[in-house]
C-alpha cells in the first residue's frame, strides 16, 4: 500500500523539490543517488550484499528499536541500522520500522542514502525545534508532531518533538525529547496484527493517535492549575501573577502544538479518501481529528480563561492598592490633626512663658520694676494672650 497522498505545507504550498540557492547548514550535498532497492528476494546465485556497499558501521547509542514486519508479525529485530537494511534487502515485502532518539548526523546520512529521504527533511529532523507539518518529497511524506506531557511534581508542560518518515516499506521516527512513548505504540500494533499488516499508513494512525491522546492529561493537568489560579486570585495570594503569566506561555506552547493538526489531518484524511486507502483507517484517522478538534477547543479555552484571570487579577489589585492608599491617607489626615493640637497648644503655652519671661529679668532700670500694678498687668495680658491663640486656634479648627 503506497502513500499517494496530496500533501500541502502548512499554508498549502505544495512541497516538490529544494528551494533554489537554500544552503543546508551541516548537510550540503547530502542527497545521493538513490539505490535501486530490488522489489523481491535476491536471486540465489549472488549474496544479498553483492556489489552494494555496506554503510557505515553504527554505535547504536541512539537506536531505540529497529525491527522488520511482514503481515503484521515481527520478522526480526536488529541492533544496528547496518543489518536492518542488510535484512530488509534480503527478505522481500517486509516493512522496516526504525524508532531513533536524538541521532547524530552520521546516522541520519545513511538513513538518507538507503530510503533516498530529502535533505530538507533530514535536515529539519536533526535541528529540530519546527512547528507541526506535513509534507511530500517524492514518494516518502514527513510529519512533524509536538508531544506534550504534564509533570505532576513540577506542575508544568513538557514538549517533546517527533518526525516521522514514511515511505513504501519503511517508516522512520526520529524523537527529541521524552514524549512521546512510543514503546507503547510499538507493543500495541505488535497486539493488533490485523492493524499493522495494512501497512505504513496505519503505523503513522498509530503514531497520531498516541500524540493527540497524550494531550488528555496535559488538558486535565491544565485545567486543574486553573482552578487552583483562581482560588489564588481571589484569595489575595501575591505571586500569582506571576503564575499566571508561566502558565500562559505553556498554554501558547500548546496552542502552537495543537492548532495545526487539524489542517494536517484534513490533508491527510482528503488523501486516503482519493487514493482509496483502507477504509478502516480513514474511520481510525477520522476520529483522531475528532480528537485533536476536541484538544484545540479546550486549549483556545483556557486561553481565553486566563487573559479573564488576569483582568480580573489587575482589577483586584487595584482595588487593594486603592484601599491601602485610603488608608494611607486616613492616617495621613489623622496625624496631622494630631499635630495641629500640638501645635496650638504648644504656641498657647509659650505665650505666657514669654511674658513671663520678660518680666523676671529682675533688671532695676525696668520701668515697671516698682509698679504696684505690674503683677497683675502680667498676669491678664498672659490671660488674655493665651485666650486670643486659643479662639484663633478654635476657629482654624485646630482645636
Amino acid at each position: 500500500m503506497c502513500l499517494f497522498i496530496p500533501i500541502v505545507t502548512e499554508v498549502g504550498s505544495t512541497v516538490s523539490s529544494e528551494p533554489p540557492g537554500r544552503r543546508l547548514r551541516g548537510l550540503r550535498g547530502l542527497r545521493k543517488p538513490a539505490k535501486k532497492r530490488p522489489a523481491g528476494p535476491p536471486p540465489a546465485t549472488a549474496p544479498a550484499d553483492s556489489g552494494t556497499p555496506e554503510p557505515p558501521a553504527e554505535s547504536g547509542d541512539s537506536i531505540i528499536h529497529a525491527a522488520l514486519y511482514r503481515d503484521g508479525h515481527r520478522v526480526s529485530t536488529h541492533e544496528t541500522l547496518a543489518d536492518t537494511f542488510q535484512q530488509q534487502r534480503a527478505a522481500a515485502g517486509t516493512l522496516a520500522w526504525i524508532g531513533l532518539h536524538r541521532p547524530t548526523p552520521a546516522e541520519l546520512v545513511t538513513l538518507a542514502s538507503e530510503f533516498d529521504l530529502h535533505p530538507l527533511a533530514v535536515e529539519d529532523a536533526l535541528e529540530a525545534h519546527q512547528r507541526p507539518k506535513l509534507e511530500r518529497y517524492g514518494g516518502t511524506l514527513f510529519v512533524v508532531l509536538r508531544a506534550a506531557r504534564y509533570l505532576d511534581d513540577a506542575e508544568e508542560v513538557d514538549f517533546g518533538e517527533l518526525h516521522v518518515f514514511v515511505g513504501r516499506d519503511f517508516v522512520i521516527t526520529v524523537r527529541h525529547g521524552g514524549a512521546p512513548d512510543l514503546s507503547a505504540v510499538r507493543h500495541r500494533m505488535e497486539d493488533t496484527p490485523e492493524l499493522l499488516k495494512r501497512g505504513p499508513e496505519a503505523v503513522l494512525y498509530a503514531i497520531l493517535d498516541a500524540v493527540v491522546d497524550g494531550y488528555a492529561p496535559v488538558v486535565d493537568g491544565v485545567q486543574n492549575d486553573i482552578d487552583e489560579i483562581e482560588t489564588e486570585v481571589f484569595g489575595g495570594d501575591p505571586g500569582v501573577s506571576r503564575r499566571i503569566y508561566e502558565l500562559s506561555r505553556e498554554v501558547v506552547e500548546f496552542q502552537r502544538a495543537t492548532r495545526p493538526l487539524n489542517g494536517m489531518l484534513e490533508n491527510l484524511t482528503a488523501g486516503f479518501e482519493k487514493y482509496a486507502i483502507d477504509e478502516e483507517l480513514r474511520r481510525y484517522l477520522r476520529d483522531v481529528a475528532d480528537h485533536a478538534l476536541h484538544t484545540t477547543e479546550r486549549v483556545d479555552g483556557f486561553r481565553q480563561a486566563l487573559q479573564d484571570i488576569l483582568t480580573v487579577n489587575a482589577t483586584l489589585v487595584n482595588q487593594q492598592q486603592n484601599a491601602e492608599m485610603r488608608a494611607l491617607a486616613e492616617a495621613g489626615f489623622e496625624q496631622n490633626e494630631e499635630i495641629k493640637k500640638i501645635s496650638a497648644w504648644a504656641a498657647i503655652l509659650f505665650a505666657p512663658t514669654l511674658v513671663g519671661t520678660i518680666y523676671g529679668m529682675n533688671f532695676h532700670s525696668m520701668p515697671e520694676l516698682h509698679w504696684a500694678l505690674g503683677y497683675p498687668f502680667a498676669v491678664v495680658l498672659m490671660a488674655m494672650v493665651c485666650t486670643g491663640l486659643y479662639v484663633v486656634f478654635k476657629r482654624r479648627g485646630w482645636l
